[in-house]
């Protein structure tokens, strides 16, 4: 199955936000990029644009969609402090997407993703 274009991605991000974060979260972009070897996303707040490995592609679709909710919260709080974590907790499937890309970061020993219960 090919990957989702990035059109595809926004219009998915979009429903997320409406989903999770009551459309307070609206981004204006998201696209995959070939340049993110240690994170899976990166969101620039200013113009609210989201940027999701190439790495993902091909992952389940509920990881990808946490990996954007995860971003989408970022429009919401900078950080990731526990405010921050409350608002990506709000995807049923947070902690499982976690413990997914957990997994196959330390298997192909990567530097772990940011998680509520590990020091960022």
């Amino acid at each position: 199955m090919p990957a989702p274009s990035d059109p595809d991605l926004l219009a998915r991000a979009v429903r997320l936000n409406d989903d999770w974060f009551g459309g307070m979260a609206t981004p204006e972009s998201v696209r995959w990029v070939d340049n993110q070897q240690s994170r899976w996303g990166s969101c620039s707040p200013g113009d609210r644009a989201i940027r999701l490995s190439r790495r993902l592609e091909g992952m389940p679709r509920w990881v990808v969609d946490y990996v954007i909710v995860h971003e989408l919260a970022h429009f919401l709080e900078p950080g990731h402090d526990e405010s921050f974590w409350a608002w990506v907790n709000r995807y049923p499937r947070a902690e499982r997407a976690q413990g997914y890309l957990l997994g196959w970061s330390d298997a192909w020993n990567m530097e772990a993703p940011p998680g509520p219960d590990r020091d960022d």
